[in-house]
């Protein structure tokens, strides 16, 4: 793609102006009239969510309870439909500006449309607040303990510190989205909006389901993929009022859209099962407002694929239909998210089939854990049992297709990849997805010892795997770069490698350190009892384990650009420096007489297995042992790689010997001759 395709038109002024690109007999390049799209894309969620609350009863008057009044009853869904469409422009223009935007005017323009957006977004999210806590509590809005409640709220009780920490974000993202200037800033802009979708995750039915952590990472991967869906094209369309909306940059968007639609997809399956719990519960007030939503959801998928079969890859020939089309498209595609919504909103509101609050009384290992006490581990259970957690498997899912994505281009301009590396990157990611959703992980929530054969692998295993299948080396040949200054995948992670901070971390010394060091700041620390009782901190644990393991395995034996990495005695010496720091580890766990976490391992009540203690005994044993197993892997990859080198070094030298006659050593016998010479 060349940079004139993606040039801003410029218009003279005077007589003989020319026509921007798609303006003639096929319709306006600039569709004025789109500018009711948005507005009635917000009418229509609107509509729908008081539609399909009235259908479900979701917001009659109480008759058991106190009422706070029509103006909470209807004014919250309301305020929460206006909360959700802001935040989805707000994080889809700052995706765009970050992503898709070429560099220049048409980025601050982007940034420009998230920070008008972010400020709806905080006004509404204030009233959201208000009549969130009016109508969790019956008191009305003229009530005299509305006040000093409203206090207490936002302060002591759990959900209205989180809809406070949501306007907190929000503010916060309204000030960064007019203040920062680049795609880097956007970059971050959007991940502190991020905050606030895993904020707003926590809240509502994920919060009381009985499988607690699924339905937060199903909410937040439904809640960010539909937001960054609408947003974005929300963006686009206001972009495409300035004619900034270039062909390239809908395009891009068409790429994000396939993955919000299946990120909005599976996890709309996953939460509707969980709260559904079977099939004849689709006759209820939820399951008919979960049809209609997953019908919304369909006919939103048509119009997409219309957009990328019929529009988007003609959008370069950038004639009046084919532009005119799009538009069109765009405006109902606007209208029907409105729709879909108004429907979400509504649902919400609406209590699902399935109790949030389990009945009946809670056994140690629910109370603790949250999940009932799996069955003693077997080795056919390590293998057949899972506990599913959404994010990984769809990250594992999303890391599959898109690195055979590659290699498949690659094939297709007939050049080679190596299949190990497929076969490499391949068992990686099946390796990763059974350690974060198989036995490993059902069982690591409540063994010690099988929570650190989960770390093992995850530091250790997978991280080889993955370097030995060279993903940026293969990224940098398959993706070509971008020549109109917006940055996409080859940018930002070319970009991150080569920056200050990617090269500081991926020093083989400070990732040796890293990697061996984190170890005893994660498990002596209140870090491994945060990773167990919140689902950030079991996320965090994964990511970072993973990353510190790939960056200490790309330090020894990756082929990847990246740091300046030492000659091959040095690495064998920090290898094996490590291998004696996991030795000392596990000794001191093995020998160890305190419970780590006594308030989560102790409390369990199971009643098979060996004793908590005892178990953390043996979990020492397994990062003793089982630790050294990956080790001494990459101890035979250096040593092979040390052997190539030498090899090549050596057949170098002697291809410069055939050349010059071995003028080198000629010179060099002709040195000591000299020396012997003078000693004479």
């Amino acid at each position: 793609m060349t940079s004139t395709a993606v040039r801003q038109p410029q218009e003279p002024s005077g007589e003989g102006r020319k026509p921007a690109p798609g303006r003639g007999a096929g319709g306006p390049a600039r569709p004025w009239w789109l500018v009711g799209a948005a507005p009635a894309g917000v009418l229509v969620a609107i509509s729908a969510v008081l539609a399909a609350g009235s259908f479900s009863g979701a917001f009659d008057a109480l008759s058991y309870f106190a009422d706070p009044g029509a103006v909470v009853r209807w004014g919250l869904p309301v305020a929460t439909v206006l909360t959700e469409l802001s935040l989805a422009v707000t994080l889809g223009a700052l995706v765009l500006a970050a992503f898709a935007v070429p560099a220049g005017s048409a980025v601050q323009r982007t940034l420009g449309i998230a920070g008008a957006a972010s400020g709806v977004w905080a006004f509404a999210a204030v009233a959201q607040l208000v009549l969130r806590y009016s109508w969790s509590t019956y008191l009305p809005l003229s009530s005299p303990a509305f006040g000093p409640g409203f206090g207490e709220f936002v302060t002591t009780i759990t959900l209205g510190r989180t809809y406070l920490g949501i306007v907190i974000v929000a503010a916060l993202t309204s000030a960064a989205a007019l203040a920062v200037r680049g795609p880097l800033g956007a970059a971050w802009t959007a991940a502190l909006a991020l905050v606030a979708v895993a904020m707003q995750a926590s809240t509502g039915h994920a919060a009381g389901a009985a499988s607690h952590d699924l339905a937060i990472s199903a909410m937040f991967l439904h809640l960010a993929g539909a937001a960054l869906w609408v947003g974005g094209l929300g963006a686009i369309a206001l972009l495409g009022l300035r004619n900034t909306a270039t062909p390239a940059v809908i395009r891009r968007y068409s790429e994000i859209a396939g993955w919000c639609f299946a990120a909005v997809g599976v996890s709309g399956l996953v939460s509707g099962w969980i709260r559904l719990g079977d099939l004849a519960a689709l006759s209820t007030d939820y399951g008919v407002l979960l049809l209609v939503k997953v019908l919304l959801l369909a006919v939103l998928g048509g119009l997409g694929w219309l957009h990328r079969t019929s529009v988007v890859r003609r959008l370069p020939e950038t004639s009046g239909s084919v532009v005119g089309l799009f538009w069109r498209l765009a405006a109902v595609e606007l209208a029907v998210m409105g729709a879909v919504s108004g429907v979400a909103v509504a649902l919400g509101s609406t209590a699902p089939p399935v109790p949030e609050v389990p009945s009946g009384p809670l056994t140690p290992a629910e109370q603790v854990t949250g999940h009932p006490l799996p069955p003693e581990p077997t080795a056919a259970r390590w293998l057949t049992e899972f506990q599913w957690d959404l994010l990984p498997a769809f990250g594992c899912a999303a890391g599959l297709l898109v690195y055979l994505a590659w290699v498949v281009r690659l094939t297709r301009r007939g050049d080679r990849w190596p299949l190990v590396r497929t076969v490499s990157w391949c068992t990686g990611m099946i390796v990763l997805f059974w350690v974060t959703n198989g036995g490993a992980a059902l069982y690591g929530h409540i063994l010690f010892s099988a929570h650190m054969v989960q770390h093992m692998i995850l530091a250790m295993v997978v991280p080889l795997l993955l370097v030995l299948a060279a993903p940026v080396t293969l990224l940098a040949r398959a993706v070509p770069p971008r020549k109109d200054g917006s940055r996409g995948p080859r940018e930002w992670v070319l970009a991150l490698v080569h920056s200050r901070w990617g090269r500081f971390f991926a020093h083989p010394i400070v990732a040796a350190a890293n990697f061996a060091g984190s170890m005893i700041v994660f498990y002596y620390t209140p870090a491994f009892e945060y990773s167990l009782t919140t689902y950030a901190g079991h996320l965090a644990m994964l990511a970072h384990f993973t990353l510190a393991g790939y960056l200490f395995a790309n330090a020894l034996v990756g082929v990847d650009p990246g740091p300046s990495r030492p000659g091959y005695p040095m690495r064998l010496v920090l290898l094996f420096a490590t291998m004696a720091f996991h030795a000392f580890f596990g000794v001191a766990l093995t020998s160890g007489n305190a419970l780590l976490v006594p308030e989560w391992f102790g409390l369990l009540g199971r009643p098979w297995g060996q004793s908590a203690i005892e178990d953390q005994q043996r979990g020492g044993a397994v990062a003793w042992g089982v630790g050294e197993i990956p080790t001494l892997l990459l101890a035979i990859g250096v040593a092979i790689q040390w052997t190539r080198s030498d090899t090549r070094d050596a057949k170098r030298l002697d291809r410069a010997a055939d050349r010059d006659g071995d003028a080198e050593l000629e010179a060099y016998n002709a040195m000591l001759a000299k020396m012997a010479d003078r000693k004479d």
